[in-house]
């Protein structure tokens, strides 16, 4: 006889109402009537084996299976009845909350514009900021959502997530309009520069601040006269003002065109030893870059610190995969156009692909964040195929190859892998390795792999020689 799943805690709760007799446990007796078992009454056991436990017949069975289903059938019907009223109640209250929630944002981005602009004074800039402040503040907490309904409601995440934004960028942007406008109305009339900085006949004498470049170290002199003393990070290789240049909002691209940069980038990449006219160097410095921009920075961090989030060397072996196809989608785009790069965009996002390495993660292990990671690979990419559209095809490679010689400088794909290699290879033998994977007990091999293909190692091994500093860096 089938038992059905919901009748089984009716059942159980009719066997325990009592002590069973031997008779019973025997398989003499019913536990349920306690009538004999004969020919006209089959046993039926209960378990918890077939001829061991506790045993019924088919009749008091029977009879507790229809009455588990009514109730089952009673409270199906009363949950669908309270979920349709409380779907009715959430929806106005969701509804009036995405709707204010993207009131908000479309004014912060509204703001955000009109500072950015020179048709609004700064005057009136200000207090459009302090009115939407007001309408930030006045926006409710986050609905809690009823039982019936899904906990994780993402589109009011990512409601609140883009309105932060926007806020976030609209407080930038008034902030640099008030600074220096507060600069260029105490700036005094100096003509004597108008000759220097070639200016028009009718020049007024009073020059523009908003270009001025101050140096990397000149704001922490500016705060050691005000007795504050913050000690100045390393000097870098080149100025932070090229990077400002080379990434560009969408704002700024609305109202400019984008950086020239054929004419910074190579100076750039020769600094680091990369011939910028060696296309192969370039596309695979590029392609390093790609990964670093679009995925290994930003959400993947997120997903990186969860509990049930990649290891380092997971991590390393994917950013391998990654850069491989990075490559390919990069020299895809010379002929098939910037289109050929949402190749790399779907698989660096594909949330059921399997990771490198030999891992068994997915990003839809966690899969809020993997939404996130999938947005940002996109826009990333998406200002890359937009320079390609506007520039050219090596305008693109450029860009990506000038953040790879500041984020990654000695990942793989880069010239400076090969060294950072032979570094790791003469440390290796020194260390105990007899906890270490099988993968690396042949160093003639595992050097072979590390400069052709570290992934091949296997994200364990990765995860090892990560956690050793064997690399110059943690893997990931």
């Amino acid at each position: 006889m089938h038992i059905p799943a919901y009748a089984r805690d009716t059942i159980r709760a009719a066997l325990l109402t009592r002590l069973p007799t031997s008779r019973q446990v025997g398989g003499l007796d019913c536990c349920l009537c306690n009538e004999p078992f004969g020919e006209n009454l089959a046993v039926v056991p209960l378990g918890p084996t077939s001829t061991s436990g506790l045993f019924g017949c088919r009749p008091c069975l029977t009879r507790l299976v229809t009455r588990a289903r009514r109730t089952r059938d009673t409270a199906l019907a009363d949950d669908a009845e309270r979920a349709n009223a409380e779907f009715e109640t959430w929806m106005p209250i969701r509804e009036r909350y995405l709707a204010r929630l993207d009131s908000v944002r479309k004014a912060a981005e509204a703001v955000a514009s009109l500072a950015e602009g020179e048709d609004t004074e700064a005057l009136r800039v200000a207090w459009l900021l302090v009115s939407l402040e007001s309408a930030y503040t006045w926006v409710p907490d986050t609905p809690e959502p009823p039982p019936s309904m899904d906990r994780e409601d993402m589109e009011m995440k990512d409601g609140a997530f883009r309105l932060d934004l926007a806020m976030i960028t609209a407080r930038e942007a008034v902030a640099e309009r008030l600074a220096y406008h507060l600069l260029n109305e105490a700036q005094p009339d100096d003509p004597e520069m108008c000759a220097e900085l070639e200016c028009e006949e009718d020049c007024s004498g009073r020059h523009d601040s908003t270009h001025i470049d101050c140096g990397p170290d000149a704001v922490f002199d500016d705060l050691a006269e005000h007795g504050i003393t913050v000690e100045p990070p390393e000097p870098e290789h080149s100025s932070p003002r090229l990077a400002a240049l080379l990434e560009r909002t969408e704002a700024d691209k609305e109202r400019s065109p984008l950086p020239d940069v054929e004419e910074h980038a190579p100076a750039v990449l020769a600094r680091f030893g990369i011939d910028a006219d060696d296309t192969k160097v370039l596309v695979s410095v590029a392609a390093v870059g790609l990964v670093a921009d679009a995925w290994r920075e930003g959400p993947l961090d997120v997903i990186h610190a969860a509990d049930n989030g990649p290891n380092d060397g997971e991590m390393f072996a994917q950013s391998v995969d990654l850069y491989r196809r990075a490559c390919a989608a990069l020299v895809s785009a010379r002929d098939d156009g910037p289109e050929a790069l949402l190749a790399f965009v779907a698989v660096a996002s594909d949330v059921e692909l399997p990771w490198a390495g030999g891992s068994r993660f997915a990003l839809r292990m966690v899969p809020a964040s993997a939404a996130e990671l999938a947005r940002h690979v996109e826009d990333r990419v998406g200002f890359t195929q937009e320079l390609m559209r506007e520039q050219g095809w090596r305008a693109g490679l450029l860009h990506r190859a000038t953040s790879a010689v500041f984020k990654a400088p000695s990942h793989f794909g880069m010239p400076h892998w090969p060294g950072a290699v032979a570094s790791a290879m003469e440390r290796l033998p020194q260390l105990d390795r007899s906890g270490a994977p099988e993968a690396l007990a042949d160093l003639v091999m595992v050097e072979a792999s590390l400069l052709k293909a570290p992934d091949q190692l296997g994200a364990d091994a990765l995860d090892w020689l990560s956690h050793q500093q064997l690399l110059g860096q943690r893997a990931s």
